[in-house]
């Protein structure tokens, strides 16, 4: 995976560390531009921050940036499993010698953290997941008929990462990676890259982001990549014929591949304009004969799978960061930390708001009620701007057991029952629709 993706193994560019700031939302968030910086706005809306006794590139999330973080990583979970994954998990540290296997060490030490000794072995802090899955996947016997065998993990990994180079959430040294491995035959590798380029694509429509381009990524020259020359000649070949199938328009750029195989690269493009690796498909041949993986064959032999590396969201801090700058803190729905602000009209509505906001938390949404004390019922909707709905209950409302829905983006829909207002919210929720109301506000 290229360096330029917090999941990735090839030249990093350059960042800055930022600075710290105050928990919780800011109530003067500035007005949204159509550039958003994520480490300011991510401070100001009380998402994440840092600390210097924590550590620089070790950012900590407050309240609404751990939903964010959850929500995000609950629907890749769920989106897996739909796709046939099974999820595992797996130790944040290894012995040195795992990576002496892998080619990590010999290829990519230098961005690694130095050994630790342990009871007279090294152990080190991770850099990548693959490793791991591979002695999973070693640790038991497979069939051919096993085969697609796709693993997943949202797992923690570690990367040394100079100081000058960290910034906000996307240069970070402790990163939680959306990672997965399938090990098949070579006859399953094209079409278990297709589906996983196609998971790419639905999770960007979801979360309402685009691609700015589709990279494949090839050696350079150097020795930093495993000399294997036919192994390079295969792999490429087939996610070059993958591309083409697809249909997608794509580049190639050499340098930017794993020390271990060529990939594809969906890039995206931040707020200043820099590119950087979100998700990431590629083909190795090296893990699998490193770790002498293999499967019974329909013949009753030994055969050696192919491993995919297959990234959705890549880390999940770079994935946050992106969203953040991409709608400046006003997420879909179904991500937004706060889905609905209940807003009573006066101190006589808020048993009703009370009571509306415990239908909301056993409905599995994020309520919040904003109070006649927080001030007007105008400065109370401006504060909430980001917020997708709010439900103002004044005296008729709360007779009626209805809600006055205000939609994020302006409209205003007339009194209709609180119960019916959930179930339309949730249903668009759980469908991750990035459409506010399924229907003309009235």
């Amino acid at each position: 995976m290229s360096r330029r993706a917090d999941n990735s193994l090839s030249p990093k560019p350059r960042g800055e560390c930022p600075g710290a700031s105050s928990f919780g939302r800011s109530p003067d968030v500035r007005e949204e531009t159509a550039m958003h910086d994520h480490r300011k706005l991510g401070r100001e809306l009380g998402l994440f921050d840092t600390d210097p006794l924590i550590g620089s590139g070790l950012p900590y999330w407050l309240p609404d940036g751990a939903a964010v973080r959850h929500t995000l990583e609950e629907y890749i979970r769920a989106a897996e499993r739909r796709a046939g994954y099974r999820h595992v998990y797996s130790p944040v540290l290894g012995k040195r010698e795992l990576y002496e296997i892998s080619g990590h060490w010999s290829h990519y030490s230098d961005d690694m953290f130095p050994p630790m000794d342990l009871g007279g072995e090294q152990v080190v802090l991770r850099p990548s997941l693959c490793p791991h899955h591979a002695v999973i996947y070693r640790s038991r016997s497979h069939s051919y008929r096993e085969l697609p065998l796709r693993m997943a993990e949202l797992g923690a990994m570690y990367r040394s990462e100079l100081s000058g180079v960290l910034g906000g959430l996307t240069r970070v040294r402790a990163i939680q990676l959306n990672d997965a491995h399938i090990f098949c035959t070579l006859d399953q590798v094209a079409e278990e890259a297709q589906a996983a380029l196609e998971m790419i694509g639905r999770a960007y429509e979801a979360l309402g982001i685009s691609p700015s381009r589709y990279r494949l990524s090839l050696p350079g020259p150097g020795g930093k990549y495993v000399a294997a020359p036919e192994m390079w000649r295969r792999s490429t070949a087939l996610l070059t014929d993958v591309l083409d199938r697809s249909g997608l328009s794509y580049e190639a750029a050499e340098g930017e591949a794993a020390f271990y195989g060529p990939k594809i690269d969906v890039q995206i493009t931040d707020s200043a304009g820099r590119e950087s690796t979100l998700s990431t498909v590629q083909v190795d041949f090296h893990q699998p004969e490193q770790f002498d993986l293999h499967y019974i064959g329909a013949d009753g032999a030994k055969h050696r799978p192919v491993m995919i590396h297959r990234s959705i969201i890549g880390s999940v801090e770079r994935a946050v960061a992106h969203l953040i700058e991409q709608h400046g803190g006003a997420f879909p729905a179904w991500l937004s930390p706060t889905q609905l602000m209940i807003l009573p009209v006066s101190e006589a509505e808020l048993p009703n708001a009370a009571a509306l906001a415990r239908r909301c938390v056993d409905l599995g949404l994020r309520a919040e009620i904003a109070g006649p004390e927080r001030g007007s019922l105008g400065a109370r909707v401006r504060d909430a701007r980001l917020v997708p709905y709010h439900a103002v209950i004044g005296a008729k409302e709360a007779a009626d057991d209805h809600v006055a829905l205000r939609l994020r983006d302006g409209r205003r829909l007339d009194p209709r029952p609180a119960g019916d207002v959930l179930t339309r919210i949730g249903a668009l929720v759980d469908a991750h629709s990035t459409v506010l109301w399924d229907g003309t506000a009235s």
